[in-house]
Parts: C-alpha cells; sequence; structure tokens
C-alpha cells in the first residue's frame, strides 16, 4: 500500500511552467496569438475561461487543456478548508498610513482582492492612492509590501510631487521611489480596459504589489450615457473588474479602485449619494470604503461600508502635505466641539 502511494505521488508531480511556450499544446503562433489578446504569464493564463481564448482560433477541447495546465502549474484545485487556511497566510496587508483605518479594516489592505474607496470630489480618494504608491514600497515590517507600483490614471490626477512629499516624510528616496511606479493614463474606457488586459507581464517582470485604476468609472460614465446602454456598459464593467480580481490573485497584489458618486433624489432618508457601477462593482469589490470631506479643513471620515468579514465601522482621519495620517486627541475635541 505504501508502495501505490509513492507512485501515484510520481504521477502527480506538478509540472512548473515559466512560460506560456510551455505550456502543452502551446507553440510559438499559438503563443503570439495569446499575447495578442492580453495574455503574457502563465498566471494570468490560469485566471482565463474558455469562452476568452476563443479569438485565438483554438477548440474548446485544447483551450480546456491549456488553462488546465496554467492552474496546475501555480497550483489551482480543490482543497480541504484546512489547507485553505494556510494559503490565507500568504495574504499580506499595506498599510494606509493612518493607524485606525488599517484598524478599521483588520491590520491593512488585503492583497488579492479588490478595495474600492468612492465619495465626492475633494474627499481624498487619489490622495490615498498616491500614499499608497509610497507605502508600498516599504519594507514588510513597517506595513508596505516591498513591491512596485501599476497607476491607471483615468481623470488626470496622479501628481509625482505628491509622492516626492509623501516620500520625504517616510524617509524614502523619491528618486527610487518613483522609479518602481509605472504609470499609464487611460483615454477612453476602451483604453483602460486594453491597459489592464496587457498588464500581466509587466507585473511580474516589476514585482507589482499595487494596482490601482483611479478612477474606475470616469470613463464608463460618460461614454454610456443613457438607461439603453446600462446594460452594455455593466457588462463592460464587470468583465473589466473580473480582470483585476484575477491579476490580484495571480500575483498577490493590492488591488485599488476609486470610485464617484451620484445622487438619488427619491431617498429622503440617509445619505442620498451612491457609487456608480450598482451591484456589479459592488459585488466584485470585496472591501468598500466610503469617504466624507468635513467642515474642519484637512480631516475626513472613512466608513468602513462592505467587507466579507469585517463589521461596519468609521474613523476620521486627516489629508495634509505629509500624506494621510491620524487626527491628534486635541484635533478630535475641537472637532466635536464644532459639531
Amino acid at each position: 500500500m505504501p508502495e501505490d502511494t509513492e507512485e501515484q505521488q510520481e504521477t502527480q508531480t506538478i509540472e512548473k511552467y515559466e512560460f506560456i511556450e510551455d505550456l502543452p499544446g502551446v507553440g510559438p503562433a499559438t503563443a503570439q496569438k495569446l499575447r495578442d489578446i492580453g495574455y503574457h504569464t502563465v498566471e494570468s493564463l490560469a485566471m482565463a475561461t474558455i469562452r476568452e481564448l476563443e479569438p485565438v482560433g483554438i477548440s474548446e477541447k485544447k483551450a480546456q487543456q491549456v488553462i488546465q495546465a496554467a492552474r496546475s502549474s501555480i497550483g489551482i484545485s480543490f482543497i480541504r478548508a484546512d489547507q485553505l487556511l494556510k494559503q490565507r497566510q500568504s495574504v499580506a496587508r499595506l498599510t494606509t498610513g493612518s493607524k485606525v483605518l488599517d484598524k478599521l479594516v483588520d491590520g491593512g489592505l488585503e492583497t488579492q482582492t479588490i478595495t474600492e474607496f468612492y465619495g465626492e470630489y475633494g474627499c481624498g480618494k487619489s490622495q490615498i492612492c498616491h500614499q499608497l504608491c509610497v507605502n508600498v514600497q516599504l519594507p514588510l515590517e513597517r506595513g508596505g509590501l516591498n513591491g512596485g507600483v501599476l497607476y491607471i490614471d483615468t481623470e488626470n490626477t496622479f501628481r509625482l510631487e505628491r509622492i516626492v512629499q509623501m516620500s520625504n516624510h517616510l524617509g524614502l528616496d523619491p528618486e527610487e521611489v518613483v522609479k518602481n511606479i509605472i504609470y499609464a493614463e487611460a483615454y477612453t474606457s476602451d483604453h483602460q480596459m486594453f491597459l489592464l488586459e496587457n498588464s500581466d507581464e509587466i507585473i511580474k517582470a516589476n514585482n507589482i504589489k499595487l494596482v490601482i485604476i483611479d478612477s474606475l468609472t470616469a470613463h464608463f460614465r460618460s461614454e454610456y450615457v443613457g438607461r439603453e446602454m446600462l446594460a452594455s456598459r455593466q457588462q463592460r464593467l464587470n468583465k473589466h473588474m473580473h480582470k483585476l480580481t484575477a491579476l490580484a490573485r495571480a500575483f498577490n497584489a493590492v488591488a485599488i479602485v476609486t470610485n464617484q458618486v451620484m445622487a438619488k433624489p427619491d431617498q429622503f432618508f440617509g445619505d442620498a449619494l451612491h457609487p456608480i457601477g450598482g451591484n456589479i462593482v459592488g459585488h466584485t469589490s470585496q472591501t468598500r470604503i466610503y469617504l466624507r470631506r468635513t467642515s474642519h479643513g484637512p480631516i475626513r471620515i472613512a466608513r468602513l461600508v462592505s467587507s466579507p468579514y469585517l463589521p461596519e465601522g468609521e474613523e476620521i482621519l486627516k489629508v495634509t502635505e505629509n500624506g494621510i495620517e491620524d487626527v491628534s486627541e486635541e484635533e478630535k475635541a475641537t472637532k466635536s466641539r464644532g459639531r
């Protein structure tokens, strides 16, 4: 019986593939076609579906074999919950720069998931994105991930001046920090999707541990106008966010999206502001944080609206020249008196 077990273990040895050309059934021509539609790495292929490989022109059977080989190579299969618990230990957390906000999200922003920050103009969404660009380059013991950033900018809000200020405040060399930020400005929703769909090779080559889309919905909102366009917009948003989730899982990275809000005129009680994108964005973002301005200058309120396992709650923080910081007890007292 032990001999049979050893033989089974030998036959079940997982073949590791580094390049897509190494996968069984993938020759040079097929590999090029896969790259043309955005699959440059084994990790990205492991997260693909058979339907997504249709443009390559291979049969469903062959597509299934290629995807299965890629998944086996990186270890995607049915596992027991105790094994899943061990895998969860590979999930890392990225500090936001605010201790109270980190506490609100159980120690920092998770890798392998999407975190959404939404709120009105000027509430601090892009400022948090800038801060995370710097924080992710910190060593693990300081709450960072020792990695780089892929930043997709759709509203031309990225400013290197802020990166320099925040880097100096944290004692990092700004020149080294900016070298680890891979930036692209998206001019349309199609361009935005194209950039993400062709980012897997860049992510792997540059040790990217943070992917930011700021903002997720701006182009979709302006290009898909009217109720008759709603279904098309939601389908494309769904595809876009699932690609982001797949990349975050494949490369153990933090995924951040910012989102705009709109007012619901028929809502008479509570906050009438709601994030764009409806259920598609709501269901795909594992963690949703609502940012609000206050009448007290740099002070902001961050509310955890949705999480798979954390309760709702809110904390106050501030956006300063140094970046995202905690509010002192004196500032909290002043805010309370001013209510």
